[in-house]
């Protein structure tokens, strides 16, 4: 039998990049490897479990029977949450009615993207980035990459977006980012803003706006002097051009639970709640329900993320100062000192290098598989986020670090370093 032909989607689809590691990384440990796995960013619930009144108000909600369709647009008492929330917050006032939710962030991105982008409409986005490229490929958009780079801490700059906005249809950014847990300078984003603002100043009536897509899903994890800016607040006029991306699931540990929202122009907002409707990809009630009572208890809500914050910085800090230390030791490896998220970023640079048994190392590939193989260490390099097959940098994320493991998985990446010759 031949080979069924599918749609062209089908058959142009790449899958996940970070799957398919993940996918050899559970094979070893299949295999019985043990493998510090440092892959995924999500969160080992033993060690970064949902606030526990919010997990009593999900068994709450479904003991009251909230077991039905939400509303199209997400329940209004959790849609007022979260505009009191984020007032309260960032000082931002959305309308219940400009406010959106669904079942996590991805698909309120996939909405978005289907809302605004035609087929051959340009879309600006930066590597490395999370995902920007499959979306892009979803809805048939020109691909326009902006490379960042470390000199800017992998944030893209206003002149490295300037010669594409003629005619762009969409710019999406992210900041807390992932895959470095870097963020925007406000003097950068105003730079953006202005870009943005001054673009469609200069379109004409009945023409497509240039829109902005501003994912902060981990705003709220922000340490040490970091500062989260974001668009509307720097320059107010983006209101009518900004789309925020935001939810639950990290800032409370909660990616299962599948709450997040979006905030954005009203006209923008009800394209997308029909679209959603037609794919049914609502947040379910219950979980609605339970996440309106927990962010209407704001002490409790501040009291969690002090916590959460505390126990990711400590585990972003002590990596980074044992990287450090090997770094000064002389080992080929440095780190970006971390700013937010639960990620940080690694530079490894191992080409020509040669192992023990004598093989050369000649890619990145082959600097990957060395550190899962001596170090047992798994992590993301950036080529899975769009940036150079050669790149040196990986993403290393915290959420499923424990404690007593970093002295661990130092001591053997500095065994495979010295192996090195």
């Amino acid at each position: 039998m031949g080979k069924t032909k599918l749609s062209r989607l089908a058959e142009t689809l790449i899958a996940s990049e970070i799957v398919r590691l993940g996918a050899a990384i559970k094979e070893k440990i299949r295999n019985g490897a043990q493998i510090y796995n440092y892959t995924i960013g999500d969160f080992d619930s033993t060690q970064f479990p949902i606030p526990s009144i919010l997990q009593d108000e999900i068994v709450k909600a479904y003991k009251q029977g909230y077991t039905t369709y939400p509303s199209a647009e997400g329940e209004l008492v959790l849609r007022k949450a979260v505009s009191e929330f984020i007032e309260n917050k960032l000082g931002l006032y959305y309308d219940p009615s400009e406010i959106l939710i669904a079942a996590g962030g991805r698909p309120l991105i996939y909405a978005l993207y289907r809302t605004i982008v035609d087929v051959g409409d340009k879309v600006i986005y930066p590597v490395p980035s999370w995902n920007n490229n499959h979306y892009v490929h979803f809805t048939g958009g020109e691909h326009v990459v902006v490379t960042a780079t470390d000199e800017n801490n992998f944030m893209p700059t206003a002149d490295q977006l300037r010669p594409f906005v003629k005619d762009a249809t969409l710019i999406s950014v992210c900041s807390p980012l992932n895959p470095t847990g870097t963020v925007f300078t406000k003097t950068e984003l105003e730079k953006i803003c202005d870009l943005i603002l001054e673009e469609n100043e200069r379109r004409q009536d009945g023409e497509k706006k240039l829109y902005l897509m501003y994912d902060q899903m981990y705003w709220t994890l922000t340490f040490g002097d970091t500062v989260h800016y974001n668009p509307v607040s720097v320059r107010p006029k983006m209101k009518d051009y900004c789309i925020f991306i935001d939810g639950i699931s990290k800032a409370f540990a909660a990616t299962g639970v599948r709450v997040g929202w979006a905030m954005g122009p009203k006209t923008v907002i009800e394209k997308m709640r029909s679209l959603n409707s037609h794919v049914g990809s609502w947040a379910p009630m219950a979980e609605q329900h339970a996440t309106a009572a927990f962010l209407n208890k704001k002490q409790e809500v501040d009291d969690y993320l002090t916590h959460n914050k505390k126990e990711i910085e400590y585990r972003l800090n002590a990596i980074y100062n044992a990287v450090h230390e090997l770094k000064d030791a002389g080992l080929p490896i440095d780190a970006i000192p971390p700013q937010a998220a639960i990620y940080l970023t690694l530079h490894i640079n191992l080409i020509g290098k040669t192992t023990t048994e004598g093989k050369k190392i000649q890619s990145q590939e082959d600097v990957t598989e060395y550190l899962l193989n001596e170090a047992k260490l798994a992590l993301v390099p950036f080529n899975s986020f769009g940036a150079d097959n050669e790149s040196c940098w990986y993403r290393l994320s915290v959420g499923c670090c424990k404690k007593e493991d970093i002295p661990v998985i130092v001591d053997l990446l500095k065994k495979a370093l010295e192996k090195l010759s």
